[in-house]
């Protein structure tokens, strides 16, 4: 069972219409422990069907920055852009695998998430956005999409889609 803290929530029913940055962010000099040692993931719901006029996309980025408003940001990992017919209300969760010491490595303080809107706007999608600790064992692991490949100084790994109807390609920055 997965005990949730509400510090680590990044965006909580966040409505997306263009690019934006998560409401929240996780401050890493903040003297708590948010996973430093452990498996933490991503976990990213859509609580709202995308829809838009064209044919939009998201590109969902892990980001650091150096400003809790998380201007000019370090992308640090990403998914591949995701169709708006994929993202629907009750999918599976995306789910961003970090490292067991990257944590303590990311060299800003501010942590966040980026939703990068393509050929938008978008006219609807509400999503929500934690960092969970010790996520493999607990019953979102079945639900895993392929790692995020992260910038050379991390290890990366490669997982099998859990949902085929959802782009299987991530990229590095």
């Amino acid at each position: 069972m997965t005990i949730l803290d509400a510090s680590l929530h990044l965006s909580l029913s966040q409505a997306v219409t263009v690019t934006a940055v998560s409401a929240n962010t996780i401050d890493l000099l903040a003297t708590r422990d948010i996973g430093a040692g452990y498996e933490t993931a991503f976990i990213i719901t859509c609580e709202q069907s995308a829809a838009a006029a064209g044919a939009a996309t998201v590109n969902f980025q892990v980001i650091t920055s150096a400003a809790a408003a998380l201007t000019t940001p370090t992308i640090i990992g990403q998914t591949d852009a995701i169709p708006k017919a994929s993202l629907v209300s009750g999918m599976r969760p995306l789910v961003i695998p970090l490292p067991r010491s990257f944590i303590n490595q990311l060299g800003q303080r501010y942590l966040g998430l980026q939703y990068t809107v393509g050929t938008g706007p978008l006219t609807a999608g509400i999503f929500s956005c934690r960092l969970e600790l010790d996520y493999i064992g607990d019953s979102v692991a079945s639900q895993i999409y392929p790692l995020v490949t992260f910038a050379a100084t991390t290890p990366a790994g490669q997982m099998v889609p859990a949902n085929l109807n959802t782009p299987s390609g991530y990229s590095i920055k």
